[in-house]
């Protein structure tokens, strides 16, 4: 039996567990929140709690402490000059984990882990003129495509034209071509007519 024994194993070897958290850890520290299993998300409570006890320590043992599990400048800084001060009055409890359903397929539990401090960037509010000009700025440009569109069918017609007649052209080269046959054939029957008649008085000169 399981009793006093802390901590899951994940049917994983130390070093592949720790490679794994250290990943998921690294992640909801850059983005302050991630979606992962449930069981998963309830063992990485204890990590983030550590990681965010050193950066409120503050000293340079402690960064390089943090630096040697998250082996990223980015993170180790971030971990210190912005998430660990906004936990100067929390003890404790810096995460909390949200379930949300099961997953399709394998039907695991998930949940969503994330940072206490967690809050969605707020949309500045529009101003009713600001809303009205980009209404009409949405409205304005469909008349002007309308009319470049028009424009460019007209333009597009004159350019259809030029393109028949090199087709005129080429039919028109073959019927160059037998007139240029006739012309020939012509000129060399005078000349078969005139051979004709050499050979006659030759053939009487024989005789």
């Amino acid at each position: 039996m399981r009793h006093r024994v802390a901590g899951r194993k994940f049917s994983r070897h130390t070093q592949h567990r720790e490679l794994m958290f250290r990943n998921m850890l690294v992640s909801l520290l850059e983005h302050e929140r991630i979606k992962t299993t449930l069981a998963k998300g309830k063992e990485l409570r204890s990590w983030a709690d550590k990681m965010i006890t050193l950066g409120k320590k503050g000293t340079l043992h402690a960064r390089r402490r943090a630096f040697a599990l998250l082996r990223d400048k980015k993170i180790v800084k971030k971990l210190f000059d912005e998430i660990a001060p906004k936990f100067k009055d929390r003890a404790g409890g810096y995460t909390r984990v949200y379930k949300l359903g099961w997953r399709q397929g394998d039907a695991a539990p998930l949940s969503l882990v994330e940072l206490v401090t967690f809050a969605h960037p707020e949309e500045k509010k529009k101003s009713t003129i600001t809303k009205a000009k980009e209404a009409l700025g949405k409205v304005t440009p469909k008349k002007k495509e309308k009319g470049e569109k028009g424009k460019e069918k007209v333009k597009e017609k004159p350019k259809e034209k030029p393109k028949e007649k090199p087709k005129e052209k080429a039919k028109e080269k073959p019927t160059e071509k037998k007139d240029k046959k006739v012309k020939k054939e012509e000129k060399e029957a005078p000349k078969e007519k005139k051979a004709k008649p050499k050979k006659k008085p030759s053939e009487e000169k024989s005789k």
